[in-house]
Formats: structure tokens, C-alpha cells, sequence
């Protein structure tokens, strides 16, 4: 039973220490930057030695893709949230549209996952992350609105692709100043775009 408690103790210690350098990377990432950040104000912030910091993560680009990967995994949650089953279909896609510019403006966030995910991570990696996160919640709500009939039958991973490239774009142009209002119009109108077409009206022509 002791064993067991120490080797508990051991692995909660570990992923306590895990976490406190995620947290201390994420809080200078975001507010100077990746290129910024040097590895000694990371340990000092979190606390632990440089040992510690290669002991859980190889160097400073495998903890920034942790945080990255948090990060994204955050915004996600919050468009899931914002966009739950009770909602229909073209519903959900707008609540989680908006969810997710809301996400972004939380500060540093648009900068770190926009710029600085795939120019320290490579596009590829980037979309990795993408595609288990942001990109899966907008995946899965066009499907849901395709099955609905609110939306016209596309390829889902290209309409997703493109989409989600508009939505990025959007939280750029919004972070660098630009009106989130305009971009919030101009994407919904995108998705309306998307409603399929109504039927041709079967009603006789009004006789002269």
C-alpha cells in the first residue's frame, strides 16, 4: 500500500510539474511571443529547473506544441459549449461561429495559434492540431446541418477547410483592429450561402 502511495504521490508530482511549466510557457507566449521567450524565464516562472523543463519536454518548441495543443483544445471546448445538442443544426454553426470569435480575442491567443503554431510547428503539424480540435467541432456542425438539410451536400473535409480558413482570417483581421461586426456579417452571409436553394414556387401565374 505504501508503494502504491508513492508511486501515486511520484506521477501526481510529476504531471503537477508538467502542468506548472505549461502554464508559465502559455502566460509568456502569449504575452511576448515564442520567439521572445527564452527557456530560463519558463523554469523561473514555473518554479522548477531546467532539468525538470527537458525532463517532460524535449525543447522549447515541444512545449510550446503543449500549449498550443491546450490552447486549441480551449477554444474548442468553448465553441461545444456555446453550440449544444438543443440547438438545430443552422443554430448550433452560428453559436459556435460566434463562440469561437470570442475565443480568439482572449489576448495573445490569436497570435499563438494563427502565426506562431505553424510558423514554429510547420502548416502539417498545425492542422493535426486543427482537425482534433477547432476543426472537428465545425466538421462535425456542417455534417449535423448536411443530415438536416440546412446546409447542400459538400466534401466536409474541404468545406470545413475553407470555412475554417474564413473564420481565421476573420479573427486576424479583428485582432489587428477591423470591425468584428462587419466579419460576423459577412460570415454569415457565407453560411447562409450554403442554405440550399428554396423550390421553384408551384403556385399558377396571376392571370392578366
Amino acid at each position: 500500500m505504501q508503494h502504491e502511495t508513492a508511486r501515486r504521490s511520484n506521477r501526481d508530482r510529476t504531471e503537477a510539474t508538467r502542468a506548472d511549466l505549461i502554464r508559465a510557457a502559455r502566460k509568456l507566449f502569449t504575452e511576448k511571443s515564442y520567439a521572445e521567450t527564452g527557456t530560463p524565464e519558463i523554469v523561473a516562472a514555473a518554479g522548477v529547473t531546467r532539468g525538470a523543463l527537458y525532463h517532460h519536454f524535449a525543447d522549447k518548441q515541444a512545449l510550446f506544441a503543449a500549449v498550443v495543443e491546450q490552447e486549441a483544445a480551449m477554444v474548442a471546448a468553448e465553441v461545444d459549449h456555446a453550440s449544444p445538442d438543443s440547438l438545430s443544426a443552422r443554430e448550433a454553426l452560428i453559436a459556435g461561429s460566434d463562440a469561437y470569435l470570442a475565443a480568439m480575442r482572449e489576448p495573445g491567443r490569436t497570435r499563438m495559434l494563427l502565426i506562431d503554431g505553424p510558423a514554429v510547428l510547420g502548416r502539417a503539424a498545425m492542422d493535426e492540431i486543427d482537425n482534433r480540435h477547432g476543426n472537428r467541432s465545425l466538421r462535425e456542425g456542417l455534417v449535423a446541418a448536411m443530415r438536416a438539410q440546412s446546409v447542400i451536400k459538400l466534401p466536409a473535409e474541404a468545406l470545413t477547410a475553407l470555412l475554417a480558413a474564413a473564420f481565421d482570417r476573420a479573427a486576424l483581421a479583428i485582432e489587428a483592429g477591423a470591425s468584428a461586426k462587419d466579419y460576423r456579417t459577412v460570415l454569415l452571409a457565407l453560411m447562409d450561402g450554403l442554405s440550399p436553394a428554396p423550390p421553384p414556387s408551384t403556385r399558377p401565374a396571376p392571370s392578366r
